[in-house]
């Protein structure tokens, strides 16, 4: 039991990891808190199971119309509000106070537009074999699911590092003054940033319904807590950080469901505490993020 607990949360590490990365990578450029990246999730969920259900779309392809749908949404939102938070006196707090109503403005509309029953996806979309591993056998779905998130999380990881627009994005996360001093395109490149973490988001809730179960419109907000909990844990502020907090979750989250399963819900809460209290940097520290 310990080692399909062990295997199983790196699994859902690897997607928790990458389902919070579009919030992580939101923060790290333009130090806000999007309090609506769950409904986002939940939304790249409905696409998938809408896609599935309507058109006989595979997940997979689902990914890539939730890559161009939400990069094109995120466009959208952040030209008319995010410049405005930007130029405000508080723009943290403000940023909090949008993101909150965009979050429970997204939450009606699925409501209206989804019904308030829990949907999801057929655990055999990838098919009905198994995987086998160590004498246990996993979803092949749980498997995909993990090649999936580690491949865009290596993608993110060239954007940032191999990418004129990745490389500015990273020099806005060290020091946005002097990102500006410097003459680099801030507007720009924290547009596209936001857009790609919108995206991302929505991409790994595509997955989502394969790993954490049905959704309903209400799901978003115990995503956000998740997410925001993982990039405490790796470092708020670091994306990349943001695959070690996943772990630690996952790991943790699938030990305490084998073993003290009335306790897994409190997981999140009790890894966040504890990161808090030990070390509010994350585990990463700054190291990472000025690298």
């Amino acid at each position: 039991m310990f080692t399909y607990s062990l295997v199983s949360g790196i699994l859902f590490g690897i997607f928790f990891g990458f389902m919070a990365l579009g919030l992580n990578l939101i923060f790290g450029v333009m130090q806000m808190v999007n309090l609506a990246h769950g409904d986002f999730v939940v939304l790249g969920g409905y696409v998938a199971i809408s896609s599935l259900t309507a058109f006989h779309i595979n997940p997979l392809l689902s990914l890539i119309f939730a890559l161009v749908l939400f990069f094109l949404v995120g466009l959208g939102l952040f030209f008319p509000l995010i410049p405005r938070l930007s130029n405000s006196r508080d723009p943290e707090m403000l940023s909090l106070i949008l993101f909150f109503g965009l979050s429970q403005v997204l939450e009606a509309l699925m409501v209206i537009k989804f019904g308030v029953n829990p949907q999801s996806l057929p655990l055999s979309v990838f098919g009905n074999s198994s995987w086998h591993f160590l004498g246990q056998r996993y979803q092949i779905s749980w498997v995909v699911s993990a090649l999936v998130s580690l491949v865009m999380i290596g993608l993110t990881y060239l954007f940032l590092n191999y990418t004129r627009m990745g490389l500015a994005a990273r020099a806005i996360m060290g020091n946005r003054e002097e990102a500006i001093a410097s003459g680099l395109p801030v507007k720009r490149t924290s547009a596209v940033t936001f857009a790609v973490g919108i995206a991302l988001a929505a991409m790994s809730g595509v997955l989502s319904p394969l790993m954490i179960g049905s959704l309903d419109p209400t799901s978003g907000l115990g995503l956000t807590t998740i997410a925001f909990a993982i990039v405490v844990i790796g470092s708020l502020g670091n994306p990349l950080g943001s695959v070690l907090g996943g772990l630690v979750y996952g790991i943790s989250l699938m030990l305490m469901q084998t073993y003290l399963s009335s306790w897994s819900v409190f997981v999140p809460y009790f890894l966040l505490l504890v990161i808090v209290l030990v070390k509010p940097s994350g585990l990463l520290g700054k190291g990472v993020r000025h690298a």
